[in-house]
């Protein structure tokens, strides 16, 4: 499965991801799949062997956070970008703005502390969904569901802390203006809060670090 867009991702140590994606480079392990990497004004660049995209950035580009997932990007079909932050704000009550790019609207959905769902619009052909999803915990978790289920969106009641949809609609009109899986779960899902471990890449046999296996990030 491959998004229609790119994951923002942040890291403390830039420098090291450039070293060790150059170095992949160079073993030629990833010749024929879809994998790329380039240093680009801020950020790099790096397309996984299956074809998902990410820009890395050094941490403190946003706010406090020093290790994770600041935004996720889609890219959207031109002037759906002001109805799915709409969207966005009168069913999941999650906050909006909107601005303007040389290709038209983005809309930048809040969705947590120095996080943001974006959704960019552009006159380029999308690929059809593949039915990759996304992943949100809600306080609100009857308040969408309401929506939801007498709009006909609901895809899957998976059972009392979770259930999922797909199309994003005007809230108006209801004219379908994206399509991205989400997997709604409540604040009492037995997976709330738990703990996010990421490897150490730094940790090898001729530097190891008894307790440093864990990166962690903030």
């Amino acid at each position: 499965q491959v998004l229609r867009g790119h994951v923002g991702l942040v890291v403390p140590d830039l420098e090291g991801v450039k070293q060790r994606l150059t170095a992949l480079t160079e073993s030629g392990k990833l010749e024929g799949t879809a994998f790329t990497c380039n240093a680009d004004n801020g950020y790099v660049s790096a397309t996984c062997p299956w074809g998902n995209k990410y820009r890395v950035y050094q941490a403190g580009d946003f706010g406090g956070m020093n290790l994770g997932i600041p935004y996720v990007e889609f890219d959207v079909p031109p002037g759906t970008a002001a109805g799915i932050g709409q969207f966005y704000m009168e069913v999941m009550k999650a906050p909006y703005t909107l601005t303007q790019d040389i290709n038209g609207g983005v809309a930048h959905v809040k969705v947590g502390r120095d996080q943001e769902l974006v959704f960019r619009e552009t006159a380029d052909p999308l690929p059809d969904y593949d039915g990759h999803h996304i992943a949100i915990y809600v306080a609100n978790f009857s308040g969408p569901h309401k929506f939801l289920c007498e709009h006909g969106l609901i895809t899957q009641e998976s059972d009392q802390h979770q259930y999922r949809f797909e199309d994003i609609v005007h809230p108006e009109t209801g004219k379908v203006l994206f399509k991205i899986e989400h997997e709604v779960r409540s604040l009492f899902h037995p997976m709330y809060g738990r703990e996010m471990v990421n490897r150490n890449p730094s940790q090898n046999l001729r530097s190891y670090s008894r307790g440093s296996d864990v990166l962690v990030g903030v």
